[in-house]
């Protein structure tokens, strides 16, 4: 059996279009919302079964890859996120780069030898890398606005506080994008998903605009968003945004939660570095260089969250 296991976000989303559309397969889809990374707990094999993984940090799924490896899989691994010791074996092939500037698609297109570079382009603005999908475009005519939006979007329907919050369960939309062989050909054919998205995203954003500040100087700033799904789904788009505008500084969107927060971190764009190590200090925390989050930080947390920010930016 195959199984194919996916952040469900842009970068994740998208890179397994890619591989898919080189590579079609049968295989079982595991998948959530962004922050559901530990995915391989969820995963069983048996001997010769391949498990191809994109998007999730090895540091956090080491213990399952030991276990899906030792149960006799092979797995293919594709990931830009903080990876710890990492993990050598013979069925293991992993294209891993924890770069502050690259993600799991543009390492899926370098495998391609870029057979599917707009797909490419379209998850690096989605993962807030608007400058490497502008030299993956050079020399190709390109519809860059489209393949912002869209990439934008597909990463926006990620977050969540759970799988209800989203517009799109993450399977569902890589069903929706699986098979075209271009996003212009996936906008063009389907153009009532991009529809739903970006009138989600307008209602929630004007949520946002709301937001409460804790703390802000030239290194940086927090904000606050109240308990609501709206500021769920557009957190972290809030904050690729934010960090767009300010790209020397750091900035943390806190989402109020029972008993605390759900936070998201962008480093400033300019260094792209700190963000995972900022995130680890605590006990939900992870993801990489340029980005990460802390699936519940508590409430008597928060100053101690805020010293270590100003600390690490």
């Amino acid at each position: 059996m195959d199984y194919d296991v996916f952040n469900g976000d842009a970068d994740g989303i998208i890179s397994l279009v890619q591989l898919r559309l080189s590579d079609p397969r049968d295989a079982t889809l595991v998948t959530g919302r962004k922050r559901d990374i530990k995915l391989l707990d969820r995963v069983t094999v048996e001997p010769g079964d391949k498990v191809t993984v994109l998007d999730i940090s090895l540091r956090s799924n080491h213990a399952d890859l030991e276990r899906v490896l030792g149960e006799g899989a092979s797995v293919l691994y594709f990931d830009h996120h903080n990876a710890g010791e990492g993990l050598e074996h013979p069925h293991l092939e992993t294209h891993i780069n924890t770069a502050g500037e690259i993600c799991t698609a543009v390492l899926v297109d370098q495998y391609l030898g870029g057979a599917h570079r707009a797909w490419a382009v379209a998850a690096s603005f989605g993962d807030n890398f608007p400058a490497m999908a502008e030299r993956l475009a050079n020399g190709l005519d390109l519809p860059m606005a489209k393949l912002r939006s869209l990439g934008e979007m597909v990463n926006y329907n990620g977050y969540g506080g759970s799988e209800a919050d989203l517009h799109f369960h993450p399977a569902d939309l890589y069903r929706e994008m699986a098979g075209f062989k271009s996003p212009m050909a996936f906008l063009e054919e389907k153009p009532e998903v991009m529809g739903k998205l970006l009138q989600g995203y307008a209602d929630d954003f004007s949520v946002a605009a709301g937001s409460k500040i804790l703390k802000s100087d030239s290194t940086g700033e927090v904000r606050v968003l109240p308990d609501e799904p709206g500021s769920r789904r557009v957190s972290g788009m809030f904050g690729n945004k934010l960090a767009q505008e300010n790209p020397d500084r750091a900035h943390a969107i806190l989402t109020e939660q029972t008993g605390g927060f759900l936070v998201s971190i962008r480093a400033p764009i300019s260094r792209r570095e700190g963000a995972d190590k900022l995130a680890l200090q605590f006990k939900t925390g992870g993801g990489r260089a340029a980005a990460a989050g802390i699936n519940h930080l508590e409430t008597a947390e928060l100053d101690r969250f805020i010293e270590a920010f100003r600390l690490a930016f």
